[in-house]
């Protein structure tokens, strides 16, 4: 995101703790020349405040987040702190600064109560969560929606949640995911190992997600009025199971095919989870364009050029300018 803002012409300022994985997109992609000074913990009031107050944004994704489920029922006092406690501290530190036109919180498609009846999720359904991290995320719009009437509302600044689909895509070398778990067996030469081979879920190209986040903020922005929740993922019919998904992952990369069931007991996770996203079709004219296949093979060539020892800073902006072509 901050690349392609900063290719679109953006003044971009950021707020995030230090990346975690070695290697890290942010480092790979030189985003501390775009955002310097961008290290700070959004549960430090004082930071985020300060931070707030020398950006004077106009607009504001607010994506940080503890956003690995397995790690939140490890964690589940911080997932909650960060999650929801960190985008209260966000809202606090905007509520009372001129200027913003419009505030976009990303959540996520666990925020909904998932009794597993067959149908995708729809922006007006229950929200819950049976894990830490669902549950945080829940929570979390909640928080949303009572700073956005108490506070912002009169003000005229909107402010909306973004609901995006299970993302893959270049750039994430995070732990228990199932692209890097891929990439890194490929790598070492082992089998990938999979927790829960039937699941499925609504698998979304980040450049696809991040392009509804974009186009989403612009209606908040421009004074229309879409509704101020909304789901983002690809049609139900590109909906597959983690173990299709790895394997055509794995045929894509030109890895050693195949995989081999966790040992030992698993987190129990939902078997069904799909998005309705008409509502942002029918409201943004929005639709993804990396759906399915063409989600994995733009997936696999980032990846494929990392292993090359490419630029990543180049392929990745090659990656945007021949989306937004």
């Amino acid at each position: 995101m901050a690349l392609w803002l900063h290719a679109m012409g953006a003044r971009v300022t950021g707020l995030a703790l230090a990346p975690d994985t070695t290697p890290s997109l942010h480092d790979l992609a030189g985003i501390a020349g775009i955002a310097p000074k961008g290290y700070g913990d959004i549960r430090d009031a004082a930071r985020v405040a300060a931070a707030v107050a020398a950006a004077r944004p106009q607009v504001v994704l607010h994506m940080a987040a503890q956003p690995l489920v397995r790690r939140s029922v490890r964690e589940p006092v911080e997932t909650f702190d960060v999650n929801v406690m960190g985008t209260a501290r966000v809202l606090e530190a905007l509520r009372e600064v001129d200027g913003v036109e419009a505030i976009l919180v990303i959540t996520t498609d666990k925020v909904y109560e998932n009794p597993e009846l067959g149908r995708p999720f729809r922006e007006t359904d229950p929200l819950g969560g049976h894990d830490p991290y669902s549950a945080s995320k829940a929570a979390a719009e909640i928080v949303v929606s009572s700073y956005s009437r108490t506070y912002f509302e009169a003000r005229g600044v909107p402010v909306a949640t973004a609901r995006g689909g299970n993302v893959i895509g270049g750039g994430d070398f995070s732990e228990d995911r199932i692209v890097p778990d891929i990439y890194r067996a490929m790598r070492a030469g082992r089998p990938v190992v999979l927790r829960n081979p039937g699941a499925t879920r609504p698998w979304q190209h980040v450049l696809d997600c991040l392009c509804g986040y974009l186009v989403y903020a612009e209606a908040l922005g421009r004074g229309h009025k879409p509704p101020r929740s909304l789901n983002f993922g690809p049609t139900m019919a590109a909906d597959m199971p983690v173990s299709a998904l790895a394997e055509a992952m794995q045929v894509a990369l030109g890895a050693a095919q195949g995989w081999r069931l966790a040992e030992g007991p698993q987190l129990r996770e939902m078997q069904l989870l799909s998005l309705d996203c008409s509502a942002a079709r029918s409201t943004l004219g929005f639709a993804d364009r990396l759906v399915g296949a063409a989600a994995i093979a733009e997936t696999a060539r980032w990846y494929l050029a990392h292993a090359a020892g490419e630029d990543m800073r180049a392929v990745t902006l090659r990656a945007i300018e021949t989306y937004m072509a």
